[in-house]
């Protein structure tokens, strides 16, 4: 780790992962890799947390990924496997996207948005003069808020304020501190006037699992993801990612027990100080205990503290929660569709005129505009566009993501139990009639093959989300950077955590940058940006 500071303040030994998410598979193979007995405890029997994957008896050829779909921040996971000293074309075949995505807005023609700077601008200069050159100049304030991020906020532990206090911070700082404390929203509609170019300007809020009026407009750097580095699609899906990861952990020597639920943390004194033990699991209905020198919690933070802590060395007890935002829930919507459907894209947003109570109704409760309860801006993802192997020949793929307030009273679908509740189903029905009447497929129910849904009682039950969230606390001021959960308990000193509940944030690459800033935490590196590559191999070492 040539300049990081590298004085091991932990010597490898045992370590639990409680979790087999994107975030546990890619922390235990770091610590496997840094030299440490890896296992990892996973409560369902599949590993991949929310990037799941779904296949149905009697509807052989389909194949739905139930999580993220979204390929953005290429270079994090080319970062990532760089660390192990591989490419990701070892590990992934990615496909280019072109368009982008395609938006359906209201009424409005549909539009298919690019990738590239120049292509961007052309578009929005087509549908609002003056605002491609605006849309330049928006552009490059998001590429550097983007470097400034990548080198000084995310691959950082928060351990030591030190650098925040870098030269690259501070010449920035009154930019900075105006992108923080004005709303994404409120920075897009004074340059834009077009609905949906504010929308697609804001949208990214949305991945953020927040919205636009109470985003930070320092998130507007997630249009240079899209709209400059552009949308790829990995074949198999996310699902082909997790099997990436799963195997370099593997290949490492990481031991993972599935259908092993942790049911406690376990702790000792030892020399003044509360220090790990191991993890109580359940497994088989049998109890169990499995030895640990550190754990890292890479599941649900408001469950790991609150149910698996007791109450004197719990860092973020209930009343911590109180205050937070939970960000969005969701109605997911997996639909095999019989023939073809031209009218759709491989990512499509379907934005309703109503922007503002799309909004209202996730985060502040039922509207008397939305009898569903749920947004009526909603993602469709159509993989079959891209891949032959997710629906047979002749049919469509159709994954559906409906926001809704993220409370599991809304209740389960039917993916995983025998019937969907009543309030999951009538959202999606109502997702179905929109997408039939906006992209105007008029036999659309008639044409479905299989429908499967699943709800934030899901989320809360699989994965022990916090009020059945789906991606993880909103991206507000207040829980960004290091006001957002820390990766290490103030109480524990061999307790870390990682994935979308804590530092850097929600999303896949948000994830795998977790990962590494345990691995930086183990090695009391306080340094900001990415680790070099590759990391040392123990074993290697060793040999």
């Amino acid at each position: 780790m040539t300049g990081h500071k590298n004085s091991t303040t932990v010597t490898p030994g045992t370590a639990v992962v409680i979790g087999a998410g994107v975030a546990g598979l890619a922390t235990s193979a770091l610590l496997a890799r840094d030299g440490w007995d890896v296992t990892v405890v996973e409560k369902n029997s599949a590993v991949g947390g929310r990037a799941g994957s779904l296949e149905i008896d009697g509807f052989d050829g389909f194949r739905w990924d139930t999580g993220p779909s979204w390929y953005l921040m290429p270079e994090a996971f080319d970062h990532f496997f760089a660390l192990f000293g591989t490419r990701t074309e070892d590990h992934l075949e990615l496909v280019d996207l072109t368009p982008a995505y395609r938006v359906f807005s209201g009424d409005t023609s549909v539009v298919d948005v690019p990738t590239g700077r120049e292509e961007a601008a052309a578009l929005f200069e087509s549908i609002e003069p003056g605002a491609g050159a605006k849309l330049l100049t928006y552009l490059d304030g998001a590429e550097d808020a983007y470097n400034i991020a990548i080198d000084r906020f995310l691959y950082n532990t928060f351990s030591q304020l030190g650098p925040l206090l870098h030269k690259d911070v501070l010449t920035r700082a009154g930019r900075l501190a105006s992108l923080l404390t004005r709303s994404l929203e409120s920075y897009v509609n004074s340059q834009f006037k077009t609905p949906i170019l504010r929308q697609v300007l804001t949208y990214p809020a949305v991945f953020l699992s927040s919205r636009p009026e109470g985003t930070p407009s320092m998130y507007h750097l997630m249009s240079h993801t899209d709209l400059v580095q552009g949308v790829k699609y990995p074949v198999g899906g996310f699902t082909a990612v997790v099997n990436a990861l799963h195997n370099l952990a593997v290949e490492h020597g990481v031991t993972f027990q599935l259908s092993t639920e942790a049911t406690s943390i376990d702790t000792a004194n030892v020399n003044g100080k509360t220090v790990t033990t191991g993890v109580s699991v359940l497994h088989g209905g049998k109890a169990e205990k499995i030895p640990a020198d550190i754990v890292v919690s890479a599941g649900d933070l408001h469950h790991t503290e609150n149910n698996l802590l007791p109450k004197k060395l719990r860092t973020y007890p209930e009343r911590y929660w109180s205050t937070r935002n939970p960000g969005i829930g969701s109605v997911l919507v997996l639909l095999g569709v019989e023939g073809e459907l031209p009218q759709l894209d491989h990512h499509n947003l379907f934005f309703s005129e109503d922007w503002t109570d799309d909004f209202a109704v996730v985060f502040d409760g039922p509207q008397k505009t939305r009898p569903s309860n749920s947004s009526e801006s909603i993602y469709v993802s159509k993989p079959s566009a891209s891949e032959d192997g997710v629906a047979p020949a002749g049919a469509e793929n159709l994954f559906v993501l409906v926001p809704v307030k993220a409370t599991s009273s809304i209740g389960h679908g039917d993916a995983y139990m025998p019937e969907a509740s009543a309030s999951v189903d009538a959202i999606a029905e109502h997702a179905i009639s929109q997408i039939a009447a906006q992209a105007g497929i008029g036999d659309l129910r008639e044409r479905i093959m299989v429908k499967r849904t699943l709800g934030p009682a899901d989320f809360e039950h699989r994965y022990h989300s916090w009020l059945g969230s789906a991606l993880g606390p909103a991206h507000t001021l207040a829980q960004s950077a290091f006001l957002r959960g820390r990766n290490k308990s103030r109480k524990i000193d061999t307790l870390f955590y990682a994935g979308a509940t804590t530092v850097p944030g929600v999303g896949i690459p948000m994830c795998l940058i977790s990962a590494e800033n345990i691995l930086k935490r183990l090695h009391s590196d306080t340094t900001p940006g990415p680790l070099p590559e590759p990391v040392p191999n123990a074993a290697e070492s060793v040999g």
